[in-house]
């Protein structure tokens, strides 16, 4: 509930926090410029000042009408970042800052079929279509792919490095 102070400031710049209409108006403004998870505009209609009753009633009406939907979210989230070279560690990450379920993430990072595609583009846009020849190369080449958020098992298999002769030289 907001103070007296706090809701004679939200007036003045023109909230009322138990407007439905207003919030929804302020939803519907923010999901015009582009898509969000609920939890997402939920935040961001309370820093708002909207009163969070209001808000959450809001998101499960948006949500009935499919405006919000955060599978759809998700889906579409990892298919930008993947088209620009991240991989599905560093995605994951991101997605869980926005606030989605974290079985559903995982769900859909699983269900993206594309990763070793995405791996290689990002790869040959910095380093070139050639394959790295030497340790040093294919090292530098996996820590800028690690710092994009692939796996190792997808960067191995990308790079072309043996995991049978890495798993003896560790037992070495």
């Amino acid at each position: 509930m907001a103070t007296p102070k706090r809701r004679n400031t939200l007036r003045r710049h023109g909230i009322e926090p138990q407007d439905a209409r207003a919030a929804r108006a302020a939803a519907l403004d923010a999901l015009a410029r582009r898509d969000y998870a609920g939890e997402e505009l939920r935040r961001k209609l309370l820093d708002k000042g909207y009163d969070s009753a209001v808000v959450s009633a809001l998101l499960e009406a948006l949500g009935a009408e499919k405006l919000v939907d955060d599978r759809r979210y998700v889906e579409h989230f990892i298919a930008y970042h993947a088209a620009r070279g991240q991989g599905p560690v560093r995605i994951r990450a991101e997605l869980r800052k926005a606030g989605p379920q974290g079985l559903l993430i995982e769900e859909c990072l699983g269900a993206f079929p594309d990763w070793i595609l995405h791996l290689q583009k990002a790869r040959q846009k910095k380093f070139g279509a050639e394959l790295p020849n030497n340790y040093a190369d294919k090292q530098r080449q996996a820590r800028f792919l690690g710092y994009r958020g692939f796996t190792s098992a997808q960067i191995r298999s990308a790079l072309g490095i043996d995991i049978a002769l890495d798993s003896n030289a560790e037992e070495i």
